[in-house]
C-alpha cells in the first residue's frame, strides 16, 4: 500500500497544467451568469461550459430542490437519502464545469422540496410557498450578483410544474432583487439590492421523452455560437457538458455525441434600461473585463489606468501559459494594481463594482497557488462525533511556497492543536466538544474554488509581492455525526392478521445499550443477543412504529453513500422499526423468481409477505431452469441495468409460452425497452412521460375488469386498497399494445382523459404477461396496505 506522501500525485482530479489553465481562463471575464432550475440535472451544462471555459464567465447554478422525490437508477437510496446522493452528483457536475451551486431548498423537511412530479406550476408554487421561493431567489441574486439570468425551462403547459414554478419565480426575483423595499431583512445578512442586467428565456423547446411543451418557444434574439472547441481537451463544449451531465448517474444522464454544434438560442425577455436594437453577443452592454470596468463613470483617472494595466498583465499571463515564472510575475503585478485601484474608489463605486474586483483578486490568488503548488491534501482521520478526538493531516507539495502559512478552518467552538510538523506534513489534534451539533445532510452551497463544508485548510502568505489566501477543501468533508450509529436488521416487518401473533427477531447493530419506545400492547425483550418483538395477541390491521432509544435519545443511523462518480458522503436519519399488520392472503404454489436492477425493494417486500422468492443471477437467466418458478418478477429499470436480462428475453418469452407468469414493473423508454422484442407481445411505453402518468396519489381508480383474477384472487381488491397512496399513482404507462392485452384499470389526473395502460395483462400460450406501470415499489416502501394486497395477487401463477 502506498503511503500518504506517495499518493499525492494520485489525489489530483486533473493534471497540474490543466488546473493551471482552468484557473487562468477564469481571469478573462468579470461577468456572472446564473442558470436557474428545479432539480439537480436541470442545468444547461453544454451552454454553461461554453460560457465558463470559452468566455471566462463565472457560472452559478441556482437549484430549488435536492431531487429527493425522483427516481434512482443506481441503487436503493430514496427520499432524503436520494436527496443527499443527488446533491453530491450536482456538486460533481458543477466541479466538472467549474460552477457554483446555490441551493434554495434544503431537503424533504423543507417546504421547498421535490415532492414528486407535478404537472402544474401554480400547484408547485402553492406547495412551496411562492413568496418563500421568490425570497430565496432574490437572496441568491443579491449574494451572487449575476449579470445574466437564464432559466433552463419555459413556463408553458406540458412542462414539469417544478420547472414552470422556478422560471416564473426567477423572473419575479429579477425585478424584486433591485427593489430596496423588497425583503429588507436581507440587509441584516450583509446583502444589498442588486439589479441583474439581462433575463433570457431558452429559445428551445423543453419537450422530449419526459416533457411535451404545448406552445413553441419564443423567437431567438441571440444565438450563442462558439467555434473551435475547448482549448484544454479539444472537445466541443456540448461534449464537456455531457461529461458534466454524466455526474447525474442516478438519473441516467450523460450521452456522448459525435461532432455536436456549439450553438444555443436565447430569447431576451428583460433587460435593464431596455433591450439593444440588436444583440450579437451575450456580453453586449455588459462590462466583460477589467478594461471595460475602467470605463465606468465616476472612476478616477488613477483607478481607471490601474485597471487597464491590470488587464494587460492578465492578458500577458494567459498568453504566457505554460511558463509558470512569467505567469506568476504578471499575475502578481495585476493583483497589486487591482488592490491599488480599490483604494482609490469612493463608496458608491465600491458598492457598484467592488464585488467584481474582489472576485478577480480571489481568482488571481487561486491561479498564483496553481503556479507554485503541485498539491495540498487535507485528511481527517477518526470517527467524528460529539466528544470525539480526531486528527487532521495536511500534506503539502509546494516547493515554491515555502513561506506560506497553512492552518485548519474549523467550526466555531472546535480548536486544533499542532502535534507534528515536518517538511511537507503538518498534523493537528482536534477535540470535538460534547455539545457539538450534528452536521446537516444538505450543504447550503458549493463553490468550485473551495471553502465548502464546515472545515477546510487556509493557505496564506506572500506570493509575487501579493498576499494570497486560499480555502482548500479536505478530501472528505468533516461531518459530525451521532456518537452511536444504530442499524436494525430487519427494519420493517409485515404481519398477516390471519397468521395470528408471531414474534419478530431483530438485530440492533452498532450501538451500546438500547431501550425501546413501543406502542401499548407491544413487548420488546432480549434473546441470544437479539431483540424479540412480541405483537399484541389481537393486533388489528394498521401500522406501528417502535423507536430505539440510545443514551436517552431516539437513535440515529449514519449511512455512507459511496459511488465511484461522487465524493463519498453520508446521510444521518432517525431509526425506527416499522410494522405493517394487514389482512392479506398469499397465492398457493407461488414460487417466484425475482430479477432486480437494484432500484427497488420489491424482492425484499415479497419475502416480508412470506412469499417464496429467489433472486435470479446472471447464471440463472443464462442457463438455469426457469420452469422451477411459477412467476418471474422483473424490477423497475432492470432491462436497462442488466445486460444478462436483455440477453435472456427469448428464454423469458418461452417461460411465458410454456405456462409461466411474467410480471414486468415499470420501465422508461430509455431502459433498452424494445416494444417489439422486450415484452412477449408488442408493448410501447408512453412518451413523453408527462402524458402517460397520473401524479395525483388520490386520483380515482376505475376497475375495467372487476372479475379479473389479478383483482380478485387471492384478495379482492376494493376501493380502500387504493387509499393512502403516496406521491403518485403511476408513470410510464403503456401507450400502445397488442390487442391480446386486457386493460384492467383506468385512472387520470383531474381534467385529463382516462389512461388505461397502468395495469395490463395477457394470456400468451399457456402463460401470462402482466405489465405494471403503477408505482407499486414506492407504495411498498411506504407500507401502503393495498399495495401489498395487490402485489400478492400479481404474483399468482398463470
Amino acid at each position: 500500500m502506498l503511503d500518504d506522501h506517495s499518493r499525492l500525485a494520485g489525489a489530483v482530479h486533473q493534471p497540474a497544467l490543466v488546473r493551471l489553465h482552468r484557473s487562468l481562463s477564469r481571469l478573462r471575464s468579470v461577468i456572472t451568469v446564473m442558470n436557474t432550475g428545479a432539480h439537480p440535472d436541470d442545468e444547461a451544462n453544454g451552454m454553461l461550459a461554453a460560457l465558463r471555459f470559452a468566455y471566462g464567465m463565472r457560472v452559478v447554478v441556482a437549484c430549488s430542490t435536492r431531487g429527493e422525490g425522483g427516481q434512482n437508477a443506481l441503487g436503493p437510496e430514496r427520499g432524503g437519502a436520494l436527496g443527499v446522493l443527488r446533491t453530491a452528483e450536482m456538486e460533481e457536475a458543477a466541479r466538472r464545469m467549474d460552477a457554483d451551486v446555490a441551493w434554495l431548498g434544503h431537503g424533504p423537511n423543507d417546504p421547498v422540496h421535490d415532492f414528486g412530479f407535478s404537472k402544474n406550476g401554480d400547484d408547485t408554487l402553492r406547495r412551496w410557498g411562492e413568496e418563500r421561493i421568490v425570497e430565496r431567489l432574490v437572496r441568491a441574486y443579491r449574494q451572487y450578483r449575476p449579470d445574466v439570468v437564464i432559466p433552463t425551462f419555459l413556463d408553458v403547459p406540458g412542462q414539469h410544474g417544478h420547472h414552470r414554478a422556478m422560471t416564473r419565480a426567477a423572473e419575479r426575483a429579477f425585478v424584486l432583487a433591485a427593489d430596496p423595499s423588497a425583503f429588507p431583512e436581507h440587509a441584516g445578512l450583509g446583502l444589498q439590492p442588486w439589479q441583474a442586467s439581462k433575463f433570457y428565456l431558452p429559445a428551445w423547446s423543453g419537450a422530449g421523452y419526459a416533457y411535451d411543451d404545448e406552445v413553441p418557444p419564443p423567437p431567438t434574439t441571440l444565438s450563442i455560437q462558439v467555434a473551435g472547441g475547448d482549448e484544454v481537451t479539444g472537445l466541443a463544449y456540448r461534449q464537456l457538458g455531457e461529461w458534466s451531465r454524466a455526474a447525474h448517474a442516478s438519473q441516467g444522464m450523460g450521452v456522448w455525441r459525435d461532432d455536436p454544434v456549439d450553438q444555443w438560442s436565447l430569447h431576451l425577455k428583460l433587460q435593464t434600461g431596455g433591450p439593444s436594437e440588436s444583440e450579437s453577443d451575450i456580453r453586449n452592454d455588459l462590462p466583460a473585463s477589467l478594461a471595460d470596468l475602467a470605463g465606468a463613470p465616476g472612476l478616477t483617472q488613477v483607478a481607471a489606468a490601474a485597471l487597464r494595466e491590470a488587464q494587460e498583465h492578465i492578458d500577458a499571463a494567459i498568453a504566457a501559459f505554460p511558463d509558470r515564472k512569467r505567469i506568476g510575475e504578471a499575475l502578481g503585478r495585476a493583483a497589486r494594481l487591482i488592490e491599488g485601484a480599490k483604494k482609490d474608489l469612493d463608496r458608491e463605486i465600491v458598492d457598484r463594482m467592488g464585488h467584481r474586483l474582489d472576485r478577480k483578486l480571489r481568482e488571481i490568488d487561486a491561479a498564483l497557488f496553481e503556479v507554485h503548488a503541485n498539491a495540498v491534501r487535507a485528511i481527517f482521520k477518526g470517527s467524528c462525533h460529539p466528544g470525539a478526538r480526531i486528527t487532521l493531516d495536511i500534506y503539502i507539495d509546494a516547493p515554491g511556497l515555502a513561506d506560506l502559512t497553512v492552518s485548519p478552518r474549523l467550526p466555531d467552538g472546535i480548536e486544533a492543536v499542532e502535534t507534528a510538523r515536518q517538511p511537507g506534513h503538518v498534523q493537528y489534534a482536534i477535540a470535538i466538544p460534547a455539545s457539538a451539533s450534528h452536521t446537516g445532510n444538505y450543504p447550503e452551497a458549493y463553490d468550485p474554488m473551495g471553502g465548502n463544508g464546515e472545515a477546510g485548510v487556509i493557505v496564506s502568505g506572500d506570493v509575487e509581492g501579493h498576499t494570497i489566501r486560499i480555502d482548500l477543501d479536505p478530501e472528505e468533508p468533516l461531518k459530525i455525526g451521532p456518537l452511536q450509529s444504530l442499524s436494525l436488521d430487519p427494519a420493517i416487518a409485515v404481519i398477516r392478521t390471519g397468521d395470528g401473533p408471531s414474534s419478530i427477531r431483530v438485530q440492533a447493530m452498532g450501538a451500546g445499550p438500547v431501550e425501546w419506545q413501543a406502542p401499548e400492547g407491544w413487548n420488546v425483550r432480549t434473546e441470544g443477543g437479539d431483540w424479540i418483538i412480541d405483537p399484541p395477541k389481537r393486533a388489528g390491521a394498521g401500522s406501528s412504529r417502535l423507536i430505539p432509544i440510545v443514551d436517552g435519545r431516539p437513535a440515529s443511523q449514519v449511512r455512507t453513500i459511496a459511488y465511484t462518480h461522487i465524493r463519498p458522503t453520508s446521510f444521518i436519519a432517525p431509526v425506527e422499526f416499522k410494522i405493517l399488520t394487514l389482512d392479506v392472503a398469499l397465492p398457493p404454489d407461488a414460487r417466484i423468481g425475482y430479477v432486480g436492477g437494484g432500484s427497488d425493494n420489491v424482492g425484499t417486500h415479497m419475502r416480508r409477505l412470506g412469499l417464496d422468492v429467489t433472486d435470479l443471477a446472471e447464471a440463472d437467466l443464462e442457463a438455469g431452469s426457469l420452469s422451477e418458478f411459477a412467476t418471474i418478477v422483473v424490477g423497475i429499470f432492470a432491462f436497462g441495468l442488466r445486460r444478462d436480462l436483455r440477453a435472456a428475453t427469448g428464454r423469458l418469452h418461452r417461460f411465458v409460452e410454456e405456462g409461466g407468469h411474467l410480471v414486468t414493473l415499470y420501465h422508461r423508454p430509455t431502459d433498452d425497452w424494445d416494444p417489439d422484442h422486450t415484452p412477449p407481445r408488442r408493448l410501447v411505453i408512453g412518451s413523453p412521460s408527462l402524458r402517460w402518468r397520473v401524479t395525483d396519489p388520490s386520483a380515482p381508480v376505475t376497475v375495467l375488469k372487476p372479475e379479473s383474477p389479478l383483482l380478485t384472487y387471492p384478495n379482492r381488491i376494493e376501493a380502500n386498497d387504493w387509499q393512502g397512496w403516496d406521491k403518485e399513482r403511476g408513470l410510464y404507462f403503456a401507450a400502445e399494445y397488442d390487442s391480446i392485452y386486457e386493460e384492467l384499470l383506468a385512472l387520470n389526473d383531474p381534467g385529463e382523459s382516462p389512461l388505461k395502460g397502468s395495469l395490463i395483462s395477457a394470456r400468451i400460450g399457456r402463460g401470462r404477461h402482466t405489465h405494471v406501470a403503477l408505482v407499486l415499489h414506492h407504495q411498498l416502501d411506504k407500507l401502503v396496505p393495498g399495495a401489498f394486497r395487490l402485489l400478492a395477487n400479481l404474483v399468482q401463477p398463470a
